[in-house]
């Protein structure tokens, strides 16, 4: 049985915070990945995989010039850095999360 690919197969991520509000871009190491990463990563997929973690409104924004694709997630962060008791208060694991989702080839 073959090893399902993971996102993380073909693209690296960077994670950012401000308030509520996590930030998290995609990147396609290789440009020819670009295309199967922006059909198979959309704020819907990203949504329902996680449907208890990012409650409010997930966004996609499309790079194409750069092979990126930047999700803002609204509501993500328990209220942000200061009020939330979250241990990942600033969202930094989400790209990891996001990274490991599985990919169809």
């Amino acid at each position: 049985m073959t090893q399902p690919r993971l996102i993380h197969d073909i693209a690296h991520a960077r994670a950012g915070d401000k308030g509520n509000t996590s930030n998290v871009s995609v990147w396609a190491y290789d440009a020819t990945d670009y295309p199967l990463l922006k059909q198979q990563l959309t704020a819907e997929r990203i949504k329902q995989a996680f449907p208890k973690l990012f409650t409010g409104t997930v966004t996609r924004y499309e790079m194409d010039a750069l092979h990126g694709l930047n999700f803002v997630l609204l509501d993500a962060l328990e209220g942000g850095v200061n009020t939330s008791l979250n241990l990942d208060s600033h969202g930094k694991s989400f790209s990891y999360l996001i990274l490991g989702l599985p990919i169809e080839p």
